[in-house]
């Protein structure tokens, strides 16, 4: 039997495990020994192939759509690090994005000189700002702004 099912897997292009031999023509299928025999089988319908099963989708579809919905994100759910899920670079871009903005409109609606404008900006990319907070509480403790 395991001649018949290996020579019926190369026929059939598949495992010999998923190849199903009919039960009530067993006599007759031991007796098939070449391939010619095999295919004559295959064409009578005593040796077919098994259909493949494969895994549900429903549970993954059900999961990724509350993950749409911003459920399943607590710490819990978490693999790797705070810095895998948002990298560095990305969480720098946004936060002196913000950082510069904010000196801008503080320079331009006249609440810092230029110099003062240069002086901020440069210390804002040597990272010294931790948000745009911290440039207002360090303004505010230098008295950078300007009285009007």
């Amino acid at each position: 039997m395991m001649l018949q099912k290996r020579l019926a897997g190369k026929l059939l292009k598949c495992s010999p495990i998923r190849v199903w031999i009919n039960p009530d023509k067993l006599d007759e299928i031991k007796g098939a020994i070449t391939k010619a025999d095999i295919r004559r089988l295959i064409a009578q319908g005593l040796i077919t192939k098994d259909a493949l099963y494969g895994g549900s989708k429903v549970r993954a579809r059900a999961r990724q759509e509350q993950r749409k919905r911003g459920r399943r994100r607590g710490i819990g759910s978490r693999k790797g690090k705070s810095t895998a899920r948002t990298p560095r670079k990305e969480t720098w871009i946004s936060r002196i994005r913000a950082q510069r903005d904010l000196l801008k409109r503080m320079r331009d609606n006249s609440a810092i000189t230029a110099e003062t404008f240069k002086d901020l900006y440069a210390k804002a990319k040597g990272g010294f700002f931790r948000s745009t907070r911290h440039i207002k509480v360090y303004s505010e403790e230098q008295n950078l702004f300007l009285k009007k």
